[in-house]
């Protein structure tokens, strides 16, 4: 057989194999249950949030947060334009998913006033309808800050708390943030 009829023999096999691999096409991820966590933040939701900063009054201003599903329904996308500080206009932007590796929910979250991307890690707990978890991610100035977090919901309101996570004596008791979510009818 020369080398002609040989390359012919090998792109033909090289065809077929094709062929037969696509017929067995892998199995895609489904949402399940665990997706209808994230399920329960898609909507428009009105936002009040305050800011403590350490040794001062909180500060309070107001939001608006635009949640949908995407990825087939794998992910929760979200986009945040409000003010964080009174007079500072902020933009946020991020995604939530379930991990089934490690049976957890992941995040990654990016706005206009931190310098990089922060992401996190969170569990559910349906009794208690709360989520809590840990946060990692760059502040204003580039430094990188751990945080925990705790997010509850009751009917149509959600509070989400963010709390440092190495603080003075008795400020890991005290959110340096919290966001109250109303959802609109």
């Amino acid at each position: 057989m020369n080398r002609a009829h040989l390359s012919a023999w090998v792109a033909a096999l090289a065809i077929l194999g094709g062929t037969a691999a696509r017929a067995q096409e892998p199995v895609m991820p489904k949402p399940g249950p665990a997706h209808e966590v994230l399920k329960m933040d898609v909507g428009v939701w009105d936002a009040v949030i305050e800011v403590t900063p350490p040794g001062a009054p909180a500060m309070t201003s107001k939001g608006v947060e635009t949640s949908t599903m995407g990825c087939g329904g794998l992910c929760l996308i979200t986009d945040f334009k409000g003010e964080m500080m009174p007079g500072v206009p902020f933009l946020g932007h991020g995604v939530a998913t379930y991990d089934a590796a490690k049976k957890k929910y992941t995040m990654a979250w990016t706005d206009s006033m931190s310098a990089g991307l922060s992401v996190g890690e969170s569990t559910w707990d349906a009794t208690a309808r709360r989520m809590t978890g840990t946060m990692e991610g760059p502040d204003m100035g580039g430094q990188v800050t751990k945080m925990r977090t705790v997010t509850e919901t009751k009917g149509n309101t959600r509070v989400f708390s963010v709390y440092p996570e190495n603080g003075a004596a008795g400020a890991k008791d005290a959110p340096m943030m919290k966001i109250t979510y109303t959802r609109r009818n």
